[in-house]
Order: C-alpha cells, then sequence, then structure tokens
C-alpha cells in the first residue's frame, strides 16, 4: 500500500485507525459531468490481504453506476479543525492558519449483489451502536417485511484501497512555546473539537507546562 507524501504525514496504520475510529466520510468520484459526491457511513475490513470500505448508497445514487470495477474513488474522512489566529502565539509576525486532521482513502469501487447487503448492515450497525453507551440495537429488532424493504433499496460498494494519504497538522513545526500558547488557547475553547485537538497537540510533545491537563 503506497503512503502519499503530505508535509505533516500520519503513517499508514495510523491513518486506517483514524478514519475506522471516524466511520463516516464523503466518497467522491467522477462521470463525464465531472466530480459526484455523497457523505456515507462506512466498515473498515480487512479482506485477502487488502483494506476495503465497505459503503452503501440508495439503489438511484449516480455513484452506483459508477461502482464498475474499474473506476477510482476518493473516500475524504475529517476529524476536528481549529482557526488559529497570529496573536495566539508567543512569538512576533506567525501566520494565522488552520489546524485539522484528515485521511483520504482512494481505489477501485466495485458493486456488489443485493444478497451482501444484509451482512454489510449488520456490520456497519455493529460499528456504530458500539460507540454508544447502550445495549446494541441491531436489525434483527426491526420488523421483518420494513427491514426487508429497507435493505432492497440500498446497493452496497467495496472500496478496494491501494492508497492512503494521511495528515496531521498540529503545529508540529513551531516552537515549543508557540506550540504551548496556541494549545493552551484551544484548550480553553467552548467548542469540544478545538479540546480535543489541544489534547492531542499536549500528546504530541509532553512535559510542556501547559496550563490544562
Amino acid at each position: 500500500m503506497h503512503v502519499l507524501r503530505a508535509q505533516f504525514r500520519i503513517e499508514t496504520q495510523r491513518a486506517l485507525e483514524f478514519a475506522a475510529s471516524r466511520g463516516f466520510g464523503v466518497i467522491v468520484a467522477a462521470d463525464e459531468r465531472g466530480p459526484r459526491a455523497s457523505h456515507v457511513p462506512f466498515v473498515l475490513t480487512e479482506r485477502g490481504g487488502h483494506t476495503v470500505v465497505q459503503i452503501h448508497f440508495t439503489a438511484k445514487n449516480p455513484l452506483v453506476a459508477l461502482a464498475d470495477g474499474s473506476r477510482r474513488f476518493l473516500l475524504i474522512v475529517t476529524g476536528d479543525d481549529a482557526y488559529v489566529s497570529n496573536d495566539w502565539y508567543a512569538s512576533r509576525d506567525n501566520v494565522s492558519t488552520w489546524l485539522y486532521e484528515a485521511v483520504h482513502l482512494s481505489g477501485v469501487a466495485h458493486l456488489r449483489g443485493l444478497d451482501e447487503n444484509r451482512g454489510h448492515g449488520d456490520a456497519l450497525l455493529a460499528v456504530s451502536e458500539a460507540r454508544l453507551p447502550k445495549e446494541p440495537w441491531d436489525l434483527a429488532q426491526m420488523e421483518p417485511g420494513k427491514r426487508e424493504s429497507m435493505l432492497a433499496a440500498i446497493r452496497v460498494v467495496d472500496l478496494v484501497v491501494d492508497e492512503v494519504e494521511g495528515q496531521a497538522k498540529l503545529n508540529q513545526h513551531k516552537s515549543d512555546a508557540d506550540h504551548v500558547a496556541v494549545a493552551d488557547r484551544l484548550a480553553r475553547s467552548e467548542e469540544s473539537g478545538h479540546r480535543r485537538l489541544a489534547r492531542k497537540m499536549q500528546a504530541l510533545r509532553q512535559g510542556l507546562g501547559y496550563e490544562m491537563p
């Protein structure tokens, strides 16, 4: 598997773990009219030595016809992001910027048979429900006629991943003082995503005397 180079590269395994932990992204492919995109939940699996992203669309989604076994799809998975003003830094004359984490997974897309819809639904629910502090809900609890009607309305697609691009811009290139100043500012933010980024910045450079643990 090839890892595309980026300014702040995340190694392949960490990028895949990040994507799996998010479980939701934007899938993109192009036809003769240009790019097509859909927001989708997904399941990340290993099959035959390959990483496979399994997703589903409604049957009428134009991306279904593009999953022809030769066309490439791109899945974009993003995490938290935060704008950083230049006067947040300890030193002068820094450039305002955005901190973020993102992973791109790309490869050839294959349309699966209708007989795989139930298995995909079960796998997707198992992963999604495991994130919640409750007993998991599953398709067996759904009225059978309604369940079969719902499953018949979707098409499952496998994206066989052959390229992974992971980027994490967390002020890695800044001085310790600037790194701490921005992390402390984000840690005080009312936005939970900013606080999560602050914790990741603290983990990246530990023992620097941050204001908040």
